[in-house]
């Protein structure tokens, strides 16, 4: 079935944009983006992703203001147009690409959130390694991502609070990712039943500074295995090349020490191998979203990325962080501070983490 993308030169195999190189079922590809204002006030994460052999599109925004965990999602079938990138009364428009996206969740008195706000991002989009796992003889992740940090402007709604959100202290990281990886729904498992999809510590910060961004991933099993890394300064300039900085390492607190429900009060990262010399990054959580609550992330049995749904739905809700407690496990996003010792370099971004299995360095059983 043709689309309008079939006009444009970007074809990649025989057949129309619409269908991808693969039947994979987890074929998926997404936004990702987060929204924080250099405080604790809120903290707001926000996805789209379409699955073409699903033929599903999905949206969500989640947002931390207080003790109330706010919630927008909608899912719809995908259709012939992939161009299409709206569901229910949520939808993105890439106004410039790698550079300028709006965001938009019409306004509305059943819904908790609304908004129309634009991304601009501070620094080039940079493209994070690849990942591959194969477990059994299946392709588990074969994904691509680039990461980007940048600010936000527009107008906000938050219950019966409107925020202006101005560049100056409105700020965020997105990613945008494709590829396989393990989508909502099961399916039969067989002999994969024996391994986690995901197992040991991920940890994942993009830290935005004046004049550069730090990119950080760390995602290591307990035996000190690192399935992915990566550490590199990306300059605001887009004429400087980006700095590789070795290997990182980390050292984290935790006042929480479970899988699933583990918080991380502070951090330092360090960068012992940077080439202008070793440094560290002292890192302070600010507020927090269980991301994996009512996002499509997560174990909920009624909503999962990929997900049938029927032709179109739309639900919201809201939860209380405390009387619902039970529910909040999983990965953490956090907005956060950056310190970079030793100067005046003081960043945010997102401070993102999830132990998923045993990690005996910190004592999470």
């Amino acid at each position: 079935m043709l689309s309008q993308m079939d006009d444009y030169p970007l074809h990649q195999i025989a057949e129309t944009i619409r269908h991808v190189g693969t039947s994979d079922r987890n074929f998926y590809d997404r936004y990702y983006f987060n929204l924080h204002s250099s405080s604790d006030e809120l903290f707001m994460v926000m996805g789209m992703g379409q699955y073409p052999s699903l033929g599903v599109q999905d949206a969500f925004v989640v947002v931390r203001q207080g003790d109330d965990h706010h919630v927008v999602r909608a899912s719809r079938e995908l259709g012939d147009d992939r161009m299409d990138t709206s569901v229910g009364p949520l939808r993105i428009e890439v106004i410039e690409g790698l550079k300028k996206i709006r965001f938009v969740v019409e306004d509305s008195a059943e819904h908790p959130i609304a908004m129309d706000i634009v991304w601009e991002g501070a620094m080039p989009a940079f493209e994070e390694p690849r990942q591959y796992i194969r477990r059994h003889g299946r392709v588990l992740f074969d994904s691509l991502r680039f990461a980007q940090t940048g600010c936000w402007s527009g107008t906000l709604r938050v219950g019966e609070k409107t925020y202006q959100v101005t560049p100056d202290r409105w700020k965020g990281s997105r990613d945008r990712s494709w590829g396989i990886r393990p989508v909502g729904e099961h399916e039969p498992q067989g002999i994969q039943a024996s391994v986690p999809v995901m197992e040991g510590m991920w940890n994942y910060a993009p830290m935005q500074f004046d004049d550069f961004s730090i990119l950080y991933i760390c995602h290591e099993h307990n035996n000190g295995h690192r399935q992915l890394e990566e550490a590199v300064k990306v300059w605001q300039d887009p004429n400087r090349e980006p700095e590789w900085l070795g290997r990182p390492e980390h050292d984290h607190h935790l006042v929480v020490k479970s899988p699933y429900v583990t918080f991380i009060d502070r951090s330092v990262i360090r960068f012992p191998e940077a080439p202008g010399g070793a440094f560290e990054v002292n890192v302070t959580p600010l507020t927090h979203v269980w991301v994996m609550v009512g996002t499509g992330y997560g174990l909920e049995a009624d909503w999962k990325h990929g997900m049938y749904k029927g032709p179109e739905v739309v639900e919201s809700f809201s939860l209380d962080m405390k009387s619902d407690k039970e529910r909040m496990f999983g990965l953490v996003d956090n907005a956060a501070k950056f310190e970079i010792v030793g100067s005046d370099e003081v960043g945010y971004g997102l401070f993102e983490y999830g132990f998923f299995s045993q990690f005996d360095r910190y004592d999470v059983k």
